[in-house]
């Protein structure tokens, strides 16, 4: 990864610590954070736990990003820092972002989770912020682990030192078990067991979640807040679906991860492919439709995480799918101000593009485009209605 961001990377058990280390050393204690409302709510959880403050930003209904131009001069003049999500790949108007931090003399950090691989003007997401976060385990199924990408190697030694503190000591039966999963779902999905598995699972209440959103478990919340910075104290926010997320990594699975990693350029080929098919479909979000359409040559179409599909009725959508197979992840609604509340997160200024945006997207992996398009067909799937009202414009990201 050093060598195809030409940056410095400090690698880490996963993306969720990358972000805690970036805010704990970039920030000051008690800073404002802009951010997106559509991130993952364990992205929020993060920043309480950096001690921080989560302001949401507005959103564009094109994909989900900050829209830069919408964010109020008040609220720029009073943020400590901002942090992207380049949410399911689509990137955050990053240049932009940052000639303003510049200006501001603030951090940008880049939540790069769900965008190995998506380049901007032929310039790699994560190579425009001060560092930025990523997720080994969101491509070629990998177990975990993740990695800080950093503008000044100069860093480095400061950050590992940080990593290495706040590290749970290695299991090797662990990492054993992280090693083989990935085959065990790959085994799990060929033999068209996802609906019963899933379905046990819930019953033995191994879910972490009883819907799209966890718990926010409120009185205890202010408790940890009580306590920030402190990651140990939000562990039962930061570590849902990801137990081992600060468990230092044995040379068993670094050895896995690093493996499967050799794969990445194939699965990037293969997610462009898929991309480019459910893209040109009628559901398709607008940003995707024109970052395919501008993308001409394959190369230049982002390889997606997740294709944002903007359908009528999704949430009916999703527990049919569910009924024949095909399990939903990585929907991130209610948006986050109206998950935490304004308590926990400063609420956006303008909300409507970021509800009607999480409201209505079904994230589809491109890895599964032709069987997903024929399931969407069998299902009837609608294409909602677009948000009343004008829409900002934006620029198309590139593979």
């Amino acid at each position: 990864m050093r060598e195809r961001l030409g940056r410095e990377c400090v690698y880490v058990p996963s993306c969720r610590l990358a972000l805690y280390l970036a805010l704990r050393r970039w920030c000051a204690p008690g800073a404002r954070v802009l951010m997106s409302p559509g991130n993952d709510d364990v992205i929020l959880f993060v920043v309480l736990a950096a001690g921080l403050c989560p302001v949401m930003a507005p959103v564009s209904p094109r994909d989900g990003s900050i829209e830069v131009r919408a964010v109020p001069e008040a609220t720029w003049r009073d943020v400590g820092a901002v942090l992207t999500t380049n949410l399911y790949g689509m990137p955050d108007h990053a240049a932009e972002l940052r000639t303003r931090c510049d200006r501001m003399g603030i951090p940008l950090l880049e939540d790069a989770a769900h965008a190995i691989g998506t380049t901007v003007d032929d310039r790699p997401v994560g190579t425009f912020g001060t560092a930025a976060a990523f997720s080994l385990g969101k491509h070629v199924g990998a177990t975990g682990g993740g990695f800080l990408a950093l503008e000044d190697a100069g860093e480095r030694k400061a950050l590992e030192q940080l990593r290495d503190e706040l590290l749970a000591p290695r299991q090797l039966h662990r990492d054993l078990a992280d090693g083989l999963r990935p085959l065990a779902r790959a085994a799990v999905q060929r033999l068209h067991l996802v609906r019963p598995v899933w379905r046990t699972m819930g019953t033995l209440g191994l879910l972490e979640r009883d819907h799209f959103r966890m718990e926010l478990h409120e009185r205890n919340l202010r408790t940890a807040i009580g306590r920030s910075p402190d990651l140990g104290a939000f562990d039962r926010w930061v570590r849902v679906d990801l137990h081992g997320d600060r468990r230092e990594h044995g040379r068993v699975l670094r050895r896995t991860v690093r493996g499967r990693m050799g794969g990445l350029d194939a699965d990037l080929s293969r997610r462009r492919e898929g991309t480019r098919l459910l893209g040109g479909m009628v559901w398709a979000a607008a940003g995707v439709r024109g970052a395919v359409t501008e993308g001409g040559e394959d190369r230049h179409v982002p390889p997606l995480f997740r294709v944002p599909l903007m359908v009528r009725g999704r949430d009916g959508l999703v527990a049919r799918l569910e009924r024949r197979g095909v399990v939903t992840g990585y929907v991130y609604d209610p948006p986050l101000d109206d998950f935490a509340g304004p308590e926990f997160a400063e609420p956006s200024p303008s909300p409507e593009a970021a509800r009607w945006f999480t409201g209505h997207a079904l994230p589809v992996d491109p890895l599964l485009a032709r069987r997903m398009t024929r399931l969407l067909r069998r299902e009837a799937a609608q294409p909602a209605e677009p948000l009343p009202g004008p829409t900002l414009g934006g620029r198309a990201p590139q593979g």
